[in-house]
């Protein structure tokens, strides 16, 4: 995608320095930064300090650091060290494990003296997997809003509800909600996008409103709190937000709050839709709620928000009393019965057991 009116992905290897670059996602929409990786700490922390967040992009992130370990150590030792270190950043977001299972198991049975090689090509591989597959969610997703656009708002605005950042921000390129929307806007249907501030790092406030931006399409921030009155009094269409971990049965671990958009999209008959890349599926798990572990984040991130003053500088503040400490579950889990469909690189299925087989029937499911 653009910033700026050049192309960027969030994550690059570049050839002239030797090293893996990102976007240091903190400091948007302010200030863009750019920043090398090269150790294993480096990586480390970019994961659990959301230099780089979402599911897609953390493994992207994973594959990266492993090739980086391997170029500085290809032993078994420090392999199994590698993998233990990063999967210990983020315990939520299924992308991780899958990369990180990934490269482990392309590297074992190889010499010491052919890791690297094969370790930087394989993590080259997974981040234009990542591309490829989700811009299929967007030609996917795409027919899910022109069949709105034309049997329900012909020659209208077509309103898009998502909650936090499941943008090109979020993978490598496109994103998995954001890319129907940017394929709509490449097709010629006149889109407009609700974005959930989502709290309390205000992904959707800070990321996907400097997205929708950098790409003209029409949008307005509202608060969290907003979305259910604006499905009683019929102005979003269609609701479409991304997942960090998804069941074999089809529930959806997500950013906090999905739950409660699923809740008023279901009682305002508004399709809810997940845009998932099938690496967030988790075939070993059936049931989200009692299975996957909620990452409980620093209640500082509750407790006080990051913005820009009048003269310019970024700052953050406190908003809350002293001495009030701040609960902060990273996430939530929305149950299929709540899902209209998920929006797969190979199509649209039922969140079920039986959609997500038939869908992607090399898979076991428990």
């Amino acid at each position: 995608m653009k910033v700026d009116g050049k192309h960027y992905r969030s994550i690059w290897f570049n050839r002239q320095t030797g090293t893996t670059q990102i976007i240091d996602q903190r400091w948007l929409p302010h200030d863009f930064v750019v920043v090398d990786l090269e150790s294993r700490a480096d990586f480390a922390a970019s994961i659990s300090d959301m230099l780089v967040r979402g599911a897609p992009l953390i493994g992207a992130t994973a594959a990266f650091a492993m090739a980086a370990e391997m170029k500085r150590d290809p032993s078994d030792a420090n392999l199994d060290a590698a993998w233990e270190e990063l999967h210990e950043t983020r315990p939520t977001a299924i992308n991780l494990r899958w990369a990180l299972n990934e490269m482990r198991d392309l590297l074992r049975p190889l010499q010491e003296s052919e890791r690297a090689q094969a370790a930087h090509k394989r993590a080259l591989e997974i981040s234009e997997e990542d591309v490829e597959t989700n811009r299929m969610i967007g030609v996917h997703g795409l027919e899910i809003i022109r069949r709105i656009a034309a049997e329900k708002k012909p020659g209208e605005v077509v309103n898009i509800l998502t909650h936090c950042n499941a943008g090109w921000l979020a993978t490598v390129d496109w994103g998995t909600a954001t890319s129907p929307m940017y394929h709509a806007q490449l097709a010629g249907i006149p889109i407009h996008i609700w974005v959930d501030e989502t709290r309390p790092r205000n992904q959707g406030a800070l990321l996907t409103s400097w997205e929708m931006n950098s790409h003209d399409i029409p949008h307005h921030l509202i608060v969290d709190n907003a979305g259910g009155h604006l499905m009683q009094k019929g102005q979003v269409d269609l609701v479409i937000v991304g997942t960090d971990r998804t069941t074999a049965h089809g529930d959806v671990c997500n950013k906090i709050g999905t739950y409660l958009k699923a809740l008023a999209a279901h009682d305002n008959d508004v399709p809810f839709y997940v845009a998932l890349p099938s690496p967030t599926i988790d075939w070993t798990v059936k049931d989200g709620l009692r299975e996957i572990p909620i990452e409980e984040r620093d209640d500082n991130e509750v407790t006080h928000v990051q913005g820009k003053l009048a003269d310019g500088s970024v700052t953050s503040v406190q908003i809350s009393p002293d001495g009030t400490p701040g609960g902060n579950p990273a996430f939530d889990v929305t149950p299929r019965r709540l899902i209209t469909g998920l929006i797969t690189e190979r199509g649209v299925c039922e969140a079920s057991p039986e959609g997500l087989a038939a869908m992607f029937p090399e898979h076991v499911i428990r």
